[in-house]
């Protein structure tokens, strides 16, 4: 994978240039939520009439939408860094909204994905909105359990599989994270337990476990499992960058640790466009269909950090960070070096 740096402006520079882009339209994000939410709400009810011909067909509507659900938690997402509405109260209550969709309380998400945005790529700030990497001298250093546990966790199926599950099912029952920040994540955990327990109870009690077996899960797990997959290429690839806080820089941390996903598009339509992360991460208040007018009007953003499809295969293999080559290595590369060094 080469590494794609080349641009003519530091990060600083751009985070000016790009906050012409910052305001949003109130009828353009309205039709992007409408065009979504329709078809979840249409390809939810099919999925569940179709139970009475055949849970095969039922639970293949189901997978299909969760390529919707995976468009309206972006939306949510845009709506957490206030980029989606002009008024933050209506980007508020309707990321609350796509939070019970999603299984995810909106105000706890949004306060530790704020806290995602401002210590990416600083190794002496992971723990919270980041998924778990180690150094190669930390991987060395770690007793063997350790060292067992952490291959364990970034295994891709153990990733991509359990983490979705244990995140949007466990995790985000409690406001973890934040459980001494105040009663207002409190609130927004438990609200949203309460709501989700409600609208599932009510699906049970009209259509039995099946539409809960056959509806329900099949289109959240998937979600969840795009949605980890997702931010896992976002910012790990081999060519990202970590530093410790006395040479961490926030845009410099912003725009390098953040990948161009390059997805055909079809797909960049389904993920809205999130895969353009760099920029969204240098100018969070972009609402996210204007990131292809961005690329359009500055093409060279579009080569910066640029990872396609069959590429990101390769970022799955990818799991310590190698401090002196700077570079996220294989197991097997990084401690092929550490034998040598």
């Amino acid at each position: 994978m080469r590494d794609r740096r080349a641009t003519r402006l530091q990060p600083q520079d751009w985070t000016r240039v790009l906050a012409q882009y910052r305001a949003p339209n109130t009828g353009r994000s309205v039709f992007e939520l409408t065009i979504t939410v329709i078809p979840f709400v249409v390809l939810w009810i099919a999925a569940w009439h179709a139970l009475s011909i055949s849970v095969w067909i039922s639970t293949s509507l189901a997978i299909l939408n969760a390529a919707f659900l995976v468009r309206l938690f972006i939306i949510m997402h845009d709506c957490g860094h206030g980029a989606f509405f002009k008024s933050r109260v209506l980007c508020n209550w309707t990321g609350r909204f796509l939070g019970v969709l999603a299984l995810t309380p909106y105000d706890v998400w949004r306060q530790t994905h704020a806290i995602h945005h401002s210590s990416t790529g600083n190794l002496d700030r992971r723990g919270i909105g980041d998924l778990p990497t180690l150094t190669v001298d930390e991987y060395v250093n770690r007793k063997w359990i350790g060292r067992a546990l952490y291959r364990l966790v970034r295994h891709p199926l153990f990733m991509f599989g359990v983490v979705p599950i244990y995140t949007f099912f466990i995790l985000y029952r409690l406001p973890v994270g934040l459980m001494h920040a105040g009663w207002q994540y409190w609130l927004s955990a438990m609200a949203t337990n309460v709501v989700i327990a409600t609208v599932l109870g009510g699906v049970y009690w009209v259509g039995g476990v099946d539409a809960l077996l056959f509806v329900f899960l099949p289109t959240m797990i998937l979600a969840a499992s795009i949605g980890v997959w997702l931010f896992y290429i976002q910012h790990q690839f081999e060519h990202t960058t970590w530093e410790h806080e006395e040479q961490w820089k926030l845009q410099h941390a912003a725009f390098y640790g953040s990948s161009h996903y390059a997805l055909p598009g079809p797909l960049r339509w389904f993920t809205a466009n999130i895969g353009v992360h760099h920029v969204h991460h240098m100018a969070s208040r972009i609402p996210f269909y204007r990131l292809d007018e961005v690329l359009r009007d500055h093409g060279e953003l579009a080569e910066c950090q640029r990872i396609t499809l069959y590429e990101s295969l390769h970022c799955a293999r990818l799991h310590l960070w190698d401090e002196s080559r700077q570079r996220l290595l294989t197991f097997s590369e990084a401690l092929s070096h550490a034998k040598t060094a």
